[in-house]
């Protein structure tokens, strides 16, 4: 086998099949951007910084005014709560002071996730 189809598979096997684009991730980011930060310590101007998110229960931030919706949920934010609340935060949340329609498309949810995982960290 010739190198370059060597090079070119142990490329391809190195690359998870459907691996999230930071890059997207970050553009999906700018609508949330608006109200969030994501640096450690940023203030919280609309809504709260997302530093630290994977992991915190919801509405335990302190510094932020957050809906009695929001604190009482019992959400830990995960991949999981996270997608579900990204495409509908009204419906999973009913209550919070989100005023975000949500996010319709898979991938940009995924690319989105992949982004918060590595900004807020």
């Amino acid at each position: 086998m010739p190198q370059a189809a060597i090079l070119l598979l142990a490329f391809l096997a190195a690359v998870p099949a459907g691996a999230a684009d930071l890059a997207a991730g970050k553009r999906v980011f700018a609508r949330c951007g608006i109200c969030h930060a994501v640096a450690a310590h940023a203030p919280s101007s609309v809504g709260p910084d997302l530093h630290g998110l994977f992991g915190r229960k919801a509405g335990s931030l302190a510094g932020y005014d957050y809906s009695p919706a929001m604190k009482h949920s019992g959400i830990v934010w995960n991949d999981a709560t996270l997608t579900k609340f990204l495409r509908d935060p009204n419906a999973f949340v009913p209550g919070t002071k989100m005023g975000f329609p949500g996010i319709d498309n898979a991938a940009d949810i995924k690319n989105l996730l992949a982004y918060l995982r590595q900004a807020t960290d």
